[in-house]
């Protein structure tokens, strides 16, 4: 990092030190940053303080802080917002507001919960630390956690029956942990890395990352009841790895590069574009979440969170305040 950046993540710093100084609204003191830590490329996975990460691009920004004012009222629904691995969750109530209301500590990555798209009901995981993945009671409070027997855990996904789905980033293997129990079970999958993964209606199992010596865009399917993970072909090409997620209609992919969401139809080993929504003035959706008209993009790029309108895409709708960390990941949840 040149001098003059040094200079101004200090300046930052310090606004942030007399923020937390003034008398009313409060704000917990930040985790080191990983805004202010090292950055390289090993292929083209980008390597954060020698942890890879599942974005594209690292932020082109200095932190962003604003005071978080104390939540006393009770809040129906929540977005998280998650940060780089073993930060912070920052705590949303969106539409009543774009600004921070609160933060789940040590936590980062990315996030899912116990619904294909929408509102999570009560409960969300996160994935965010070396070897653990943990459940929260909304809107904070932690349930319980399950272990990781792999280096490096990076998505999350849940089916309709409760089983999770976590993928391991260096080796591309997906651990299924039964109704969100037990020690999980891992799987092999074609992929070199895995970045992100999710269920559609049917129970089918989709991950996505690079293959073809970690140099390739690869989606890969495991269909309900198998064991064995096949590799899918997309009619279009894929720059890199984004969100899978189903959308009520769709299996969705996320292209980082293309800023650019992808609908398709599955059928055998080849998915079929169906539609492209384009979102424009978003830098880099590490991970994207839909809800019913919405779409939730942790940008880390932009180093901020964002909303758009789903399915029509286009400029952000609103852009959240708070405390970001180079965001991984989104999510959403009601009590």
């Amino acid at each position: 990092m040149t001098t003059p950046a040094l200079l101004k993540y200090a300046a930052a710093l310090g606004v942030l030190a007399m923020l937390s100084a003034c008398g009313g609204a409060s704000t917990a003191a930040p985790p080191s940053s990983a805004a202010a830590g090292a950055y390289r490329y090993v292929g083209r996975t980008l390597f954060v303080n020698g942890r890879p990460v599942t974005a594209a691009r690292p932020p082109s920004a200095l932190l962003r802080y604003a005071t978080i004012l104390p939540d006393h009222h009770a809040k129906k629904k929540f977005e998280y917002i998650f940060n780089s691995y073993g930060t912070y969750a920052g705590i949303f109530d969106y539409p009543k507001g774009v600004a921070q209301i609160g933060a789940i500590y040590g936590d980062g990555g990315q996030g899912c919960t116990n619904v294909l798209y929408g509102y999570g009901k009560g409960y969300v995981w996160n994935v965010g630390g070396q070897t653990q993945i943990t459940e929260y009671k909304v809107p904070q409070t932690p349930v319980k956690t399950l272990s990781f027997g792999y280096s490096f855990p990076t998505s999350c996904a849940m089916n309709t029956s409760g089983d999770i789905a976590v993928g391991n980033y260096d080796g591309g293997q997906v651990v299924i942990y039964k109704n969100a129990t037990g020690s999980g079970t891992g799987y092999t999958t074609p992929l070199d890395e895995e970045f992100f993964d999710g269920y559609d209606d049917q129970g089918n199992l989709f991950a996505d990352g690079f293959t073809g010596n970690r140099s390739g865009f690869g989606l890969v399917e495991l269909p309900k009841g198998s064991s064995t993970f096949k590799k899918i072909t997309t009619s279009n090409a894929v720059q890199f790895p984004g969100s899978v997620q189903w959308d009520g209609t769709y299996v969705t992919v996320f292209d980082q590069i293309a800023n650019a969401m992808y609908r398709y139809t599955v059928s055998g080993t080849k998915a079929t574009l169906k539609n492209t929504i384009q979102l424009s003035g978003s830098s880099d959706c590490a991970q994207t979440w839909i809800v019913k008209g919405l779409l939730y993009c942790g940008d880390a790029g932009n180093n901020v969170g964002e909303v758009f309108n789903y399915p029509a895409g286009g400029s952000p709708v609103a852009t959240f305040t708070g405390n970001f960390d180079f965001p991984l990941g989104v999510t959403a949840a009601q009590k």
